[in-house]
């Protein structure tokens, strides 16, 4: 029976996350930038990703913000985006839900999509982990991307506060997200919860503030859902 060894486990998820950093550097930049160009300042723009720390639901946030939308509409409507999180929560609760509290509350600050994909991987082929060295995996695939998340919003926003306002990127935020949405179409229920979302929103675009985008965001997880689940079902035949 080996040792329980969680520092190399945690050098190990290091390891394993330094390829994302080609994507978080120019993406928390990028909304550095675009967060600026909306109307926040350098400390709004840093406290926006040091306390919510999710890139889609921050970029919606903000687009919705633009549109001057109510308080509550930009909370739900990033909420919605970022409820696939609670889903990420529940697929780790076995392997990390006998952690004590505070391990699991930091687990949970720093639930980002990168961290999830990395030690569910992990977690499923390495069985026999304690539950302090697949804590430390996880704290090591986020401990070279928090720093670099936070640092780079940084420079965005410095950077977008000396852009002109003759010179608008607004065309940034729709590019970004055909970016993101691109590579994520991997099966049937994704591209059916994309295709809902597209349709419901055009259906949906005379509600106000927006907030069609919230009634399309539930429609399309719903959606998604609903043929994962027959995919599944039709796997089991």
């Amino acid at each position: 029976m080996t040792s329980s060894n969680p520092k190399r486990h945690f050098l190990r998820g290091v390891r394993d996350s330094l390829p994302f950093i080609l994507v978080i550097v120019p993406f928390a930049a990028l909304f550095g930038v675009v967060a600026t160009e909306a109307g926040l300042n350098v400390v709004e723009v840093m406290s926006f990703s040091v306390l919510v720390i999710a890139g889609a639901a921050q970029f919606t946030a903000v687009q919705l913000m633009t549109e001057n939308a109510p308080t509550i509409i930009v909370i739900l409507t990033a909420l919605a985006v970022n409820l696939r999180m609670a889903m990420y929560s529940a697929s780790l609760t076995p392997y990390l839900g006998k952690a004590p509290m505070w391990k699991r509350a930091l687990v949970a600050y720093f639930m980002v999509d990168q961290a999830y994909a990395l030690s569910q991987i992990k977690f499923e082929m390495e069985r026999d982990l304690s539950v302090s060295e697949r804590f430390a995996y996880y704290i090591g695939t986020v401990a070279p991307l928090a720093p670099l998340w936070y640092g780079a919003s940084y420079v965005g926003a410095v950077a977008g506060a000396q852009v002109p306002p003759s010179l608008a990127l607004d065309f940034a935020l729709p590019i970004t997200f055909l970016a993101m949405i691109a590579p994520a179409l991997r099966t049937l229920a994704h591209v059916a919860a994309a295709t809902t979302s597209v349709v419901l929103a055009l259906l949906m675009a005379w509600m106000p503030y927006g907030s069609g985008l919230l009634v399309a965001a539930i429609g399309a997880m719903i959606v998604g859902a609903q043929v994962e689940l027959l995919m599944t079902r039709k796997a089991g035949q």
